[in-house]
Formats: C-alpha cells, structure tokens, sequence
C-alpha cells in the first residue's frame, strides 16, 4: 500500500485529510515570540487572527528532519510505500528536510520525495491527485508520471487584496508597494516553475475580479479531469465569488475551498486568495 504524507502548507480541507489518511508533518510559526506546530497547536483560523492583531510579521520555518523520519518510519515498518509531497523546494527547505530524514533510514528504497513546486492550494490538489491514485491501485511510478504532467500544467494564481505582508516579508520593495497602495492597485501573482512571479496589477476591485476570471479563461484547462482549489486570508466571500463561477462554467472534477495556513497566509496577508488548477 502506498501511503501519502505531505507538510502543512498543502492546506488541505480536514475530510480530505482524513478521507484518504494523509500524513501531515506541520511547519513551524512564531507570532509575537510564541512558537506554534502549523494546523497542530494552532488552526489556520486561529493563525489569521492572531496575524491580523499583530505589528510584527510572523516568522515561518521547515519542520525538522525528525518528524519527517518518524513518519517514514511508522510506513515502512509496517510494510507500505511512502509517496511525500512537499512544498516547492524555491520556497521552503521543507524538501530538504524530507531529503535527510530519508537518507537516515537505512532501508529507505521504498520512500520516494516528490518536489511539487507549489504550495498552499497549488500544492494541495497534487496532494488529492496522488491520494485519488494510490487509492485506486496505481504505482508509485504510474502517479509520479500523472503528478509530473500536473505540476507542468498547473496554474497558481495568488490575489493580493493589500501588499502590506509581501512587503513586510521583503517579496515587493517597498517602494513598489507604496505606489500600488496609493493608486489601489491589487496585485495578482502567479507561480513560475515554482517561485512566485509578478503577472498583472490591476486598479479597482471589480477589475481585479474580472481579470482573474480573464486569466482564468485564457488558461484553456479541461477542467472535466481537474480538481480546484481554493485557500484564503478572511475572504470567504470572494472565495465563494470564484468557486461558484467556476463550478458553473467550467464544471470541474472535484472544487474545494479552505482557509490559507500561516505560510502562505504571512505573506499574502488580510484578504488574500489562492485558485489552482
């Protein structure tokens, strides 16, 4: 049996979760001098209102090798494969985390690191996709190959409500977010062979949801085979905007709306919406 485990910033719906026995390891968060286990010690809820409180951002940092190694351990010696999802390796050193907890089992030929380039929702629909496999019976090999054209094709768009948290975090200079505050600009971002990248500003809250859809329909997804997700900062409302117009336009396989953990929430910040698919 193939077993999968992924790191908290999949931020995946807690029935996916349990639906398919995901393994999460949790990242790590400070907020005000206080350490918390991402989604353990602290919800996502919790996290974004402790965040919005707060002056200062919060720190984020990669689980320990440890955690990683217990787990692939308890797999193993219970005879089953391990299928680990992680985090874009531009974004975090969870990976290398993943890596040396691997490289200290001895026998290890059966655990397999999967980099997917992505992260919050982005990661967590390639979570589902190898989750909905290996519960179907295919290999190890057969759902690295369907992952690896997925991650190819997956679109990640980040939508920035205010540019308070990147620009803290030192993603946006901060004359860029300046100017962008004074004109009401929002931003919207999008994943580039795992990093985060600059794709359009847009001023006006009704243009910035009509150029999401925009990007949306340029994208050409056949969506009939593709799972959505969405993640957000204290935006149900917009969040629900989206997936009801994608549920009726596109008709996707499988779309989910959940709430955007600490990493990814520190830095997109109050309002903030990832779409995946």
């Amino acid at each position: 049996m193939i077993k999968i485990v992924t790191d908290s910033v999949a931020d995946l719906p807690k029935e996916i979760i349990e639906k398919y026995n995901i393994i999460v390891i949790p990242l790590n968060v400070e907020i005000d001098g206080v350490s918390y286990q991402d989604g353990v010690s602290i919800s996502a809820e919790e996290f974004q209102n402790k965040m919005l409180s707060s002056e200062k951002l919060p720190k984020t940092s990669q689980p320990s090798p440890e955690l990683f190694k217990e787990a692939f351990e308890k797999i193993i010696n219970n005879g089953d494969e391990v299928l680990c999802l992680t985090i874009s390796s531009k974004l975090s050193g969870t990976i290398q985390a993943a890596n040396l907890a691997k490289n200290l089992i001895e026998k290890n030929d059966d655990i397999y690191i999967f980099d997917t380039l992505g992260a919050s929702s982005g990661e967590g629909v390639q979570v589902i996709k190898a989750a909905e496999m290996a519960s179907e019976g295919y290999s190890i090999k057969e759902i690295i190959n369907e992952l690896t054209k997925l991650r190819d094709e997956i679109t990640i768009l980040i939508l920035l409500d205010t540019l308070e948290n990147i620009v803290k975090g030192g993603r946006l200079s901060k004359f860029r977010g300046t100017v962008a505050k004074i004109l009401n600009f929002k931003i919207i971002l999008h994943n580039d062979e795992g990093a985060v990248e600059m794709l359009e500003r847009v001023r006006g809250r009704k243009k910035f949801h009509m150029k999401v859809l925009e990007l949306i329909e340029k994208s050409k997804v056949d969506f009939h085979d593709r799972i959505v997700g969405i993640t957000h900062v204290n935006n149900i409302e917009d969040a629900e905007y989206f997936k009801n117009i994608i549920q009726e336009k596109y008709k996707p396989k499988e779309i989910y709306i959940n709430y955007m953990g600490s990493t990814l929430a520190t830095y997109a910040g109050d309002r903030g919406i990832i779409i995946s698919f």
